[in-house]
């Protein structure tokens, strides 16, 4: 991350529903170049769900990047919904 950056305000772009989708999120945002605190992690078992009750897990870009963020995670939602309703087809 560039020292511009260093001060500028994290935003939510998005909610995801479990661990592992933030961390799809997450990565397809850093290989798009946009930063994204929380990525890193050192939980030795990140793909843990969190307890049922639980809100899911907040995607945290900075304010410079939000609607970026936002559209390639639309992106990615369309094309995940489409795959997935394609496999239902063919699966049933």
């Amino acid at each position: 991350m560039s020292n511009e950056h260093t001060r500028e305000r994290v935003v939510i772009a998005h909610t995801a529903g479990t661990a592992a989708e933030a961390m799809v999120i997450r990565s397809l945002l850093e290989s798009a170049g946009i930063y994204s605190p929380g990525s890193g992690s050192s939980d030795p078992f990140p793909l843990r769900e969190a307890p049922k009750g639980t809100h899911g897990v907040e995607i945290y870009v900075l304010e410079s990047q939000a609607e970026e963020a936002r559209k390639i995670i639309e992106e990615y939602q369309k094309t995940d919904d489409a795959a997935r309703d394609s496999g239902h087809r063919s699966n049933g």
